[in-house]
């Protein structure tokens, strides 16, 4: 039995995951694959993909590409969600923030620098027109409890992440919502670490082909949006509505799309160069 770990978010988007590991389809192909919730998120899963620590990671998009390029040995096996995620801007409900325009200037928390919560910060602060240097301020809080502990006592100003998963604290404080950013590019990918894709790109192909099967007809599973409301403490009506907006991919990232996030990140100043694609993504012919 072939041992694996992979990293991810304890989220719906990872749902396929959970049943896929409940229903032993690993197993049976010979695989012994061990997930790893990992709350703090792409900076996190960045970094324990770096040491070793996991040897897969559903991670973001822009995110890993960033870490790839500061010298991350994993590459890029193929989409996981090709539909963008929709950053939701949350203050503190006690706060006096209406809309994104007030939050020009002030603190945004962040899980941790090289994070999606970073990342999209300066995306947003482009979209909004604000200078990066001078509008844009940082405080680390680690993950979202350490958000919904530290923004309604004034540790940071406001936080960025997936605005479905935050629904509830929005519903029931101590979060409110004043806008959305959704990702330009296909928001989660599946990263592997170059060691394991040069030792045994056959089991990386197995544990692929297992999970894209289960993806390619997850929407049909019977009463699935009554299910992921359970598990993740959702309304039925806001994970119908995240359903239809979400679209789960077999495929690997275009040249166009690869193309256009180090284009947005070089302009935004979190890389210094835009590499070869070869240095991002595998081949898919393992």
């Amino acid at each position: 039995m072939k041992k694996f770990q992979i990293g991810g978010v304890p989220e719906h988007f990872n749902l396929p995951w959970y049943l896929t590991l409940r229903d032993k389809e690993y197993t049976k192909k010979g695989i012994n694959l061990r997930w790893k919730d990992y709350h703090g998120g792409t900076g996190q899963m960045s970094k324990a993909l770096r040491d070793g620590e996991i040897d897969m990671a559903v991670i973001l998009t822009e995110g890993i590409i960033r870490d790839i390029i500061k010298g991350n040995p994993c590459k890029i096996v193929q989409v996981f969600v090709k539909s963008p995620l929709i950053w939701g801007v949350h203050v503190a409900k006690n706060s006096d923030y209406d809309s994104v325009d007030d939050l020009k200037g002030t603190a945004a928390a962040i899980s941790r620098f090289g994070s999606g919560s970073h990342l999209m910060a300066y995306v947003n602060a482009e979209n909004e027109g604000w200078n990066k240097e001078r509008d844009l301020k940082f405080k680390v809080i680690k993950d979202l409890e350490g958000a919904l502990e530290g923004l309604p006592n004034g540790d940071g100003d406001y936080f960025m992440w997936e605005k479905f998963t935050t629904k509830p604290y929005v519903d029931n404080g101590p979060f409110k919502i004043v806008g959305e950013c959704p990702t330009p590019w296909p928001c989660f990918v599946i990263a592997v670490r170059d060691e394991v894709l040069e030792n045994d790109p056959e089991s990386v192909q197995t544990i692929l082909d297992v999970i894209n099967n289960n993806t390619r007809t997850f929407k049909q599973i019977p009463s699935i949006d009554a299910v992921i409301a359970k598990r993740y403490n959702q309304k039925l009506e806001d994970v119908k509505k995240w359903l239809s907006l979400t679209e789960w991919s077999q495929e690997q990232l275009t040249e166009q799309e690869v193309a256009r996030i180090q284009q947005k990140l070089l302009e935004l100043e979190l890389i210094k160069e835009i590499v070869p694609m070869r240095r991002l993504l595998f081949s898919h012919n393992l």
